[in-house]
């Protein structure tokens, strides 16, 4: 079961119905099932709490995801901070729901086992988030 909760901000305007058929087809492709998925949608301020208690890092970071997973079953809470989503859209030069989508995705792809601090791994990792966009983009396509 996925399940979409917010923070302290306003639920960003996702599908998640479509989210979380999307999810079930990206984890399909790394061969995995969908467990339980927790998204925690919140602000820079929770973000930065949450790195500081768990992880003993003191920045911004876009996405936390914590892994339960167990075999192959996906299992985690993520945490993302629309906050930085929004910033890095910008940045980036992305529509913030593209943004969104793909840190939302990103956290999948941990979950699947997909690194992305050592070296080579970032761009395996930004590989994987342009291929599962573009399977959200055929799903969108197909359903219009």
């Amino acid at each position: 079961m996925i399940s979409y909760q917010s923070e302290d901000i306003q639920m960003p305007d996702i599908n998640q119905a479509e989210v979380t058929e999307w999810i079930k087809q990206v984890a399909t492709t790394h061969q995995k099932k969908v467990g339980d998925i927790a998204y925690f949608f919140c602000s820079d301020k929770k973000i930065l709490e949450v790195n500081r208690e768990y992880l003993k890092h003191d920045y911004y970071t876009d996405i936390i995801t914590f892994d339960y997973c167990k075999g192959a079953k996906l299992s985690g809470d993520i945490f993302i901070s629309l906050d930085t989503v929004n910033s890095n859209s910008f940045l980036f030069k992305q529509s913030y729901n593209r943004e969104l989508h793909r840190v939302i995705i990103h956290g999948i792809l941990h979950l699947c086992g997909i690194n992305d601090k050592g070296p080579g791994e970032r761009e395996i990792m930004e590989a994987n988030e342009n291929k599962a966009l573009a399977l959200l983009d055929e799903m969108k396509a197909r359903n219009a």
